[in-house]
């Protein structure tokens, strides 16, 4: 379902969009870096509560605050070609991207100890561990982001200001809390970690625009799975690189 856009917005509801673009950067900062000298429990138990903190709230404002009924529909089809083709060539040049320049370029290099350091720190020391934790984020995690950013966020932005703002805004978002995590491998005065975050922000639009055009969360979500797959085979490469002689 998508949220009722014929109410007519409140105060409530700036402050809890407001409230949704914000709280994935706090929800960042409290597992990835302000757990980080925590033992592997203690990170795992933040990441655990501040997620469900996170992807709980939109059921919470649309059911109990917003009263809107609850709907179960199959997903529409539309925009998963498209959905997919983005995907692909996204995944595609990151693979690219990788092979041809970043797995030898020194400031990527330099971050993978860092990388490395982060994964053995929540016992993930094993490649199988690095890849079920790959598909849960690949095809479930990648799901709940876009219920939130594009179904919740973008949806509920549209209510109050133009779609094409929205589409901005809510993209801007969607790379406030992937700065963060960019900015602890590569610094946050880089311009590595700008770009990188500059892509992120174009794909979390795209989506937007998809999920606007398409009036389903399959298209986006495929696209956003097949590139959530291209980062974890990234990072598989580097857990490799931990059992390395």
């Amino acid at each position: 379902m998508q949220p009722n856009e014929k109410m007519p917005p409140t105060a409530r509801d700036w402050a809890a969009v407001l409230f949704a673009l914000l709280l994935p950067t706090l929800v960042t900062l409290a597992y990835f870096v302000w757990a980080e000298s925590f033992s592997a429990s203690v990170q795992q138990s933040t990441y655990t509560i501040a997620k469900c903190i996170q992807f709980g709230f939109p059921v919470f404002w649309v059911f109990a605050v917003q009263r809107q009924r609850f709907r179960l529909a199959l997903p529409a089809a539309r925009g998963a070609i498209l959905g997919i083709l983005f995907g692909c060539v996204v995944a595609f040049t990151m693979i690219a991207l990788y092979e041809n320049w970043l797995k030898s370029a020194e400031f990527f290099v330099a971050a993978e100890a860092q990388m490395q350091e982060k994964i053995a720190g929540l016992a993930i020391d094993e490649a199988w561990k690095f890849a079920a934790l790959g598909v849960f984020y690949s095809i479930f995690h990648s799901l709940l982001e876009e219920y939130y950013w594009r179904w919740f966020v973008f949806g509920q932005l549209r209510r109050l200001i133009p779609w094409q703002l929205a589409v901005v805004v809510s993209s801007l978002g969607f790379m406030a809390h992937h700065v963060i995590v960019l900015s602890k491998y590569f610094g946050a005065a880089s311009l590595v970690t700008w770009l990188f975050s500059l892509a992120i922000a174009i794909g979390g639009a795209f989506w937007a625009w998809l999920y606007h055009r398409s009036g389903s969360l399959l298209g986006p979500w495929l696209g956003h799975l097949l590139v959530d797959a291209a980062i974890f085979w990234i990072g598989y490469q580097i857990v490799l690189g931990m059992a390395a002689p």
